[in-house]
Formats: structure tokens, C-alpha cells, sequence
């Protein structure tokens, strides 16, 4: 019965987040901006995105390392696109990560519990440098701080407090790795002998060895600079789609757009982030840049419309010659292979 209702609910919010955005926009002048728009910059933000991709497949060699010295690229960027793509078509939450895991577990003598601990890395990585260049954003001259919505700067305070609790844990567990996999252990001690406690303490154990990649410098530095590679192309891929649409803002814009849109989806979301993302383009530039709502909405519209089916359609290839089926991604059957492969290790 789950099963079954779940799509409903999620194209029901989707429609209403999208009757949301639209409802006092003037749908006619939206869609004169999208008729209008440059379509040369269109294939340039779609190109900078796609990059974007490349960086993190490139990136992910150094949370690796520790694991496995030499990964190959390929590997590396088809479980990019599968977990892009997992998270562009499922109804089931943010499966991309898992599923990024997953589909590198296939290709590579890597376990699923290893392959996601570097992910977490990745992510505390991701934080750090969408921060920065946030903060680089609202610094910048022309930034209009006092048009800085009340519910932005509550937003800004609850991720900077969470960030703050996983930088925390995490350096925590770096700097004492012994000590974490004790209180791992421990916490699994106090549950019920099975497969859960079991299951934990693999986990444990791979988190910690993928947040040692954290250890050396020589891994962390090439690896922050990459970072920055990531979001600063999709930025690029921002600025692009602002231009085509004639919104005639300074990079600094696309850099703050960039932090708001990879805030909102950290949140629950919805399947390809429709909706979500539009929002969260409505939010920096309408309320906070004060650009009208029609250019703004066709911007949002038309440079997800571009920069979606690339990595979806890629992902989706690279599902197909893994042999791996949609389902994977939503229960049992990656769980139960993962399971197998992180039990017999590398």
C-alpha cells in the first residue's frame, strides 16, 4: 500500500511547490522569457554542470586513497552518474549516495560500507567550501544585505549549527580514530546481538577508515582544491543560465544562488529537486536581489530543463551495463549485495 501511494504523494507535492512558486507570476511573460532565452548559454551552463560532474569523479581519487590507491576514472564518474541519477528519478529519498556506493561496490574491489565512508568526508568537504564561498557571496560589494529574509538567516543558523556538530564529531573521530571505533563498538554492544548491531560496527569501522583519508595532507589539500572545483563550476553553470535569460547579475550572485540551492537540497526533497530547486533560485534572487519573478522562475525552469538529462541519462546508461535495476535503489536488493560485499571486504 506504501509502494503504491508514494508516487501520488510525490507528484502532489510537486504540484503544489511548483502552484506555489507560480501563483502570482505572469505565466505568459514566463513563458516569453523561455522562448527568448540564449541558447548558446543554455549549452554553456549545461557544459560547465556536466564538468561539474567530472570534478567530483576526479575529487573522489583522494577520498579513496586509503581504501584504494588507484581507482580508475571511469569507475569513479559512472557511480557519479548512477547516484545523480538515483536522485533525479526516485521517489524515495536521497538514495544518490547509497547508490553512488553501490554501483562502485560492482565495478571496483571496494566494499559499500568503505565506498560511503568517503562520501561522508565528501560531504563534510562540500560544507566547508559551500560556506566559504557563501560567505564570499554576501561580502562582495553590491551584495543588497538588507533585503536578507528573516527565514534565510534562520536557515543560516540551523546549518551552520549542524555543520558545526559533524565538523566536530569528525574531527573528533580523526583525531582519536582508536577511541570512535571503541564507542562504536560499544554502542553496538548495547543492542540486541544481530544483524543490526553487526551492521553498525561495519559501519563504524568504514567511516572511520574513510574519514582517515583526512589524516594526510598531501590527500586533503588536492582534494579541498577540487572541492572547490565542484561548486565553483556550478556556479559557472549558473551564471551561465542568468546571462541566457538576461538577468544581469555579478558572479557573486550565482555564488550566493549556488549555497542557497545546495542548502535546500540537503533537505528532504523531491525526486530531480522540481520544485525545490525552483524555490530556492526564487528565494536569492527574487527576495534577495530583488529581480523580477517571471525572468527568475524561466531561468530556474529552463536551466534545470538543460542541465538534468545529461547526468540522468548517463546514470541511467551505466545502470543498464552494471545490470542494475531501479529497484536496487529503493530496497532490498542493494542492501543485500552490499551487505554481502562489505562482509567479505575489499
Amino acid at each position: 500500500m506504501r509502494s503504491a501511494w508514494a508516487p501520488a504523494a510525490v507528484l502532489a507535492l510537486v504540484a503544489l511547490l511548483l502552484w506555489w512558486l507560480f501563483r502570482e507570476a505572469d505565466l505568459a511573460e514566463v513563458l516569453g522569457h523561455l522562448r527568448n532565452a540564449g541558447a548558446p548559454l543554455l549549452l554553456v551552463s549545461a557544459a560547465a554542470a556536466l564538468a561539474g560532474f567530472g570534478a567530483r569523479a576526479a575529487r573522489w581519487r583522494y577520498f579513496l586513497a586509503p581504501v584504494q590507491p588507484v581507482s580508475p576514472f571511469s569507475s569513479r564518474f559512472a557511480a557519479v552518474a548512477v547516484g545523480f541519477m538515483a536522485n533525479n528519478l526516485l521517489p524515495s529519498g536521497r538514495v544518490g549516495e547509497p547508490g553512488r556506493a553501490y554501483a562502485y561496490s560492482r565495478m571496483e574491489p571496494v566494499s559499500f560500507t568503505a565506498a560511503l565512508a568517503t562520501l561522508v568526508v565528501e560531504r563534510l568537504l562540500d560544507g566547508i567550501v559551500i560556506f566559504a564561498l557563501f560567505f564570499v557571496a554576501i561580502v562582495s560589494p553590491g551584495f543588497p544585505a538588507e533585503s536578507l529574509p528573516g527565514e534565510l538567516l534562520a536557515a543560516m543558523r540551523v546549518s551552520a549549527a549542524v555543520l558545526g556538530v559533524a565538523l566536530g564529531g569528525a574531527l573528533l573521530v580523526v583525531a582519536f580514530p582508536a577511541g570512535a571505533l571503541r564507542t562504536g563498538a560499544g554502542l553496538a554492544a548495547r543492542l540486541p546481538q544481530g544483524r543490526i548491531a553487526t551492521g553498525l560496527a561495519k559501519v563504524m569501522e568504514g567511516v572511520v577508515k574513510g574519514l582517515a583519508s583526512m589524516r594526510g595532507w598531501r590527500l586533503m589539500l588536492p582534494a579541498l582544491a577540487w572541492t572547490f572545483g565542484v561548486w565553483i563550476l556550478q556556479s559557472v553553470s549558473f551564471w551561465a543560465g542568468f546571462m541566457a535569460f538576461d538577468i544581469r547579475l555579478p558572479f557573486a550572485a550565482a555564488l550566493f544562488t549556488n549555497a542557497v540551492v545546495a542548502l535546500a537540497a540537503a533537505l528532504p526533497s523531491t525526486p530531480g529537486y522540481v520544485g525545490t530547486l525552483q524555490a530556492a533560485v526564487s528565494l536569492a534572487l527574487v527576495q534577495v536581489y530583488g529581480v523580477p519573478a517571471e525572468p527568475v522562475l524561466a531561468c530556474a525552469v529552463g536551466w534545470h530543463a538543460v542541465n538534468l538529462p545529461p547526468i540522468t541519462v548517463l546514470g541511467l546508461w551505466h545502470t543498464r551495463r552494471l545490470g542494475i535495476s531501479l529497484k536496487d535503489f529503493r530496497g532490498g536488493g542493494a542492501r543485500a549485495d552490499a551487505a554481502s560485499r562489505a562482509s567479505a571486504g575489499p
